[in-house]
């Protein structure tokens, strides 16, 4: 349940939900349910869904009326992100999609602790806010975006507090892609336990 100063509101605020292919880190390719919840006090600058950042612009919806989205389509794994999802208590949401045979990844900054059941945490830590330190042992991949030189070192403070099991990604800025995909590329050569991430889904031209 989420409140505001006014009543309580069942559900979750969420900016948009679609049936799509994952485009980007592990998962890359993968037919996938997105939902993505809206809320996020993160403010990465370079966000491409700012709009989701205030929660009162967007309606709640009910954790039943998500799952019964989901279960219209063919999919067999959901990724929930946001926004920042954590912020939220996703028990419920987890639970439901988890009894229907779903697989469940996480898209997550990693600022807030996870209140939910989920398969797979995917954890892009950001310069704008402190992750906690459970995200690093809770981190299946670590996805690091890249739009300033100094961001390779900086990946590798993160990836140093991860689990030896936890993927390695690296991501070009999609602004920056041009700028940073070839040193991206020379890194990884040098440095094979990282992995190179793109954001597949602009170049398909889908959601």
């Amino acid at each position: 349940m989420i409140s505001d100063s006014n009543n309580v509101k069942a559900g979750l605020p969420i900016m948009e939900q679609f049936y799509t292919i994952q485009g980007e880190g592990f998962h890359s390719g993968k037919a996938a349910y997105f939902i993505r919840i809206a809320g996020c006090d993160v403010g990465c600058v370079w966000c491409d869904v700012k709009d989701s950042w205030n929660a009162g612009d967007h309606k709640y919806q009910t954790v039943q009326s998500l799952i019964d989205n989901v279960l219209e389509t063919k999919t067999n794994f959901c990724v929930i992100t946001g926004g920042e999802p954590c912020m939220y208590d996703l028990n419920e949401l987890t639970n439901l999609l988890k009894e229907n045979g779903i697989e469940v990844a996480l898209e997550t900054s990693g600022c807030y602790e996870l209140k939910g059941q989920i398969d797979w945490y995917c954890f892009s830590p950001k310069k704008f806010k402190a992750p906690l330190e459970n995200a690093y042992l809770s981190a299946n991949e670590l996805k690091v975006i890249i739009s300033h030189p100094s961001d390779f070192e900086w990946a590798e403070q993160h990836a140093a507090k991860v689990s030896k099991e936890c993927k390695l990604y690296l991501q070009p800025e999609w602004s920056k892609q041009e700028r940073f995909l070839s040193k991206i590329i020379d890194y990884v050569k040098e440095n094979p336990n990282w992995n190179i991430s793109l954001q597949t889904h602009k170049f398909m031209n889908i959601p």
